[in-house]
């Protein structure tokens, strides 16, 4: 008799051995060797002589694609390729740099020099502009300020989101560009 696998608590939706519901299935071997269109029962038989499990591969055509193979080593090679992809796929951080409408020069180039660094690492950088008090009442001054940030690191990156004003805080996102 044919192994029982349970992948219901994985979340998987494939249907292996006994969780097969179609009346007959086309069944194709490990080797990739078709063995024909047979009742589910004498397919579990045939995957039972092998020791391997028969698994739907594809549920959806008339009549079902059966492949007997080991359903444990197809997951984990699944899983493996998944995180290899995972490890190979480009990880984009937002760093944030914060300003205030009357930042001083001196400080002001610091920022956007740290800006330019996060940039050239291929991060996308927020560019905050904080109001206090009454400074609030003047967010063209914060617009000002962005819009200059955006022109000095243009050549490393485009403004992805143009400034916006949340409560007290005018953001905008920059992001590098590409190569």
């Amino acid at each position: 008799m044919a192994r029982f696998r349970d992948n219901r608590t994985t979340g998987d939706t494939t249907r292996v051995n006994g969780q097969i519901r179609a009346r007959e299935v086309r069944v194709i071997t490990e080797d990739g060797e078709q063995l024909g269109i047979m009742d589910v029962a004498s397919a579990l038989e045939a995957a039972a002589e092998r020791g391997l499990d028969l698994v739907e591969v594809a549920p959806n055509s008339n009549p079902p694609v059966c492949r007997i193979m080991d359903y444990g080593k197809y997951k984990y090679q699944a899983s493996k390729k998944a995180a290899e992809a995972k490890k190979k796929a480009a990880r984009v951080d937002i760093k944030e740099v914060k300003l205030r409408p009357k930042t001083e020069e001196h400080d002001y180039n610091v920022k956007v020099r740290n800006a330019r660094r996060f940039l050239e690492a291929g991060n996308k950088v927020k560019v905050t502009i904080m109001f206090r008090g009454r400074e609030v009442t003047h967010p063209e001054f914060g617009r000002r300020l962005l819009e200059r940030v955006a022109e000095d690191v243009k050549d490393l990156g485009q403004v992805e989101m143009m400034p916006r004003m949340a409560g007290r805080f005018m953001t905008m996102v920059v992001a590098p560009l590409k190569k």
